[in-house]
Formats: structure tokens, C-alpha cells, sequence
């Protein structure tokens, strides 16, 4: 049996240092998942991890990466902010049930860094009649990324940086020791609403200092001794 339209492309990733490619099956995001971030955004920050709760999830189409150099300012907003995250790509499924978080390690087959997009008026203006805010995060282009670096040649990610520069001014920066949920953390949490796959990718949240583009603008994102991604927002085509 044929298909009545013909089927979109998968979307994939660069594997850096390779000629190969990382399909992606979802993209979860982890929101407040920097204390001086949920601050910034009005929200009460957990004073140690025992007080941490839930994290917040949110997810955006897989066709939403981009991976060219410009990125196109997105339709319907004038507040369009950037996010820089630290990504994390999985390469094996998760088994049936909860993951302990002891075993999450072993999905992972390597990490990048990204930038969540946000169309934060749309967000903003959900939020305050108490409606989903899909539109303020999923779009095209919302996911910025570099290439997928293998997680053999990576190491521990332990206390490294993560920052992402505006027209060559710092922006962003923070430690990804400071994240409130650790990736073994968020992926036993993901498991617990998801049949976690090969092919996902988790931006695992931002630091402080989030604020707006504007077409013209260049970004260089970085975690440290991990991945760079660089480019600049465009104006869309008319």
C-alpha cells in the first residue's frame, strides 16, 4: 500500500569527525533546570535537591533542528530569545518500565550543544491565561544545533562550562554542575511519561541571562571542550 503524499525526509544530525548522520525520533526539553534561570523567569528556585520537585517538560518537533548558518527570524512575534543547552543525543532505547538512573548512562550515545528558541510574547501571553505555550517553543528552526559529538570521545561532563556570546558579548554562561536535574536524573523522570528511543534528543535546560535577537544578530554557543555552534538570525523571506 502506497503512500498518498510523498514522505518528508527524516531529520539528522552531524556526527562530528564522521560522514555519518543521527536521525532524530523526539525532542524533549527540560525547562528551570538552572536555579538563577527559574529566578529569572519569576519562578521560585529549589534551595538544595531534596526540595527540587518535578522538572518541567516540554517537547518540539523533530524537523524543528536547524542546522544551517542562518536561522530564519521566526513568524508572529517581536520577542524571539535565545536559550543555549546542552544537548544530549541517545543512541540505544530505553528498557520497558521507570530507568533507574543508574543504568541511563548507557543510552547515551553522545552530546551537542543547541539553542531553545523561544517566541517568549507568545509564551508570556499563554502563560498568563493559563494555556499551553507549544506556539512560544515549537516552530521552524526552534532547535539550533551542532554536531553530535560521540560520548567515548567526551568523558564525564563533570563541571564544564556552558555559554553562548551575542555579536561577540557574553550573553549566557553558567556550569553544568549547577544543573537541578543531572541527565541520569532527567532521564529516569522522562521514563516515567515516555518510551524513551534511540534517536531522541534532550536539551537539558538554560542558564541565566536569556534575552532577545533580532535579525542581523550572530551566536556562538559553546559547552565547553564538548561542541561550538556558530550563526546568526536572518531575516524570514517575504
Amino acid at each position: 500500500m502506497g503512500d498518498v503524499i510523498a514522505a518528508p525526509p527524516q531529520p539528522r544530525v552531524p556526527v562530528r569527525g564522521t560522514d555519518q548522520t543521527f536521525p532524530v525520533h523526539r525532542i524533549y526539553c527540560v525547562g528551570r533546570n538552572f536555579a538563577d534561570h527559574a529566578r529569572e523567569m519569576g519562578a521560585t528556585a529549589p534551595a538544595s535537591r531534596a526540595e527540587r520537585g518535578t522538572p518541567v517538560f516540554f517537547l518540539k518537533p523533530a524537523d524543528a533542528i536547524a542546522l544551517q548558518a542562518d536561522v530564519p527570524y521566526p513568524p508572529g512575534t517581536q520577542d524571539l530569545h535565545h536559550e543555549v543547552e546542552l544537548v544530549v543525543a541517545l543512541g540505544h532505547d530505553a528498557p520497558a518500565g521507570v530507568l533507574d538512573p543508574a543504568d541511563a548512562e548507557r543510552l547515551i550515545y553522545g552530546y551537542a550543544v543547541g539553542l531553545d528558541l523561544t517566541r517568549r510574547d507568545l509564551q508570556g501571553a499563554a502563560k498568563a491565561k493559563g494555556l499551553p505555550w507549544d506556539t512560544g517553543k515549537s516552530f521552524d528552526h526552534a532547535a539550533p544545533i551542532s554536531a553530535i559529538v560521540p560520548k567515548a570521545q567526551v568523558g564525564e561532563l563533570g563541571d564544564r562550562r556552558i555559554s553562548l556570546a551575542i555579536n561577540g558579548e557574553t550573553r549566557q554562561q553558567g556550569s553544568l554542575a549547577d544543573l537541578i536535574w543531572t541527565v541520569p536524573d532527567i532521564l529516569h523522570e522522562l521514563s516515567r511519561l515516555y518510551a524513551l528511543r534511540a534517536g531522541d534528543l534532550i536539551f537539558m535546560g538554560t542558564p541565566a541571562g536569556v534575552g532577545p535577537l533580532q535579525p542581523g544578530d550572530r551566536f556562538h554557543a559553546v559547552v565547553e571542550g564538548i561542541a561550538e555552534h556558530s550563526g546568526r538570525i536572518v531575516a524570514a523571506a517575504v
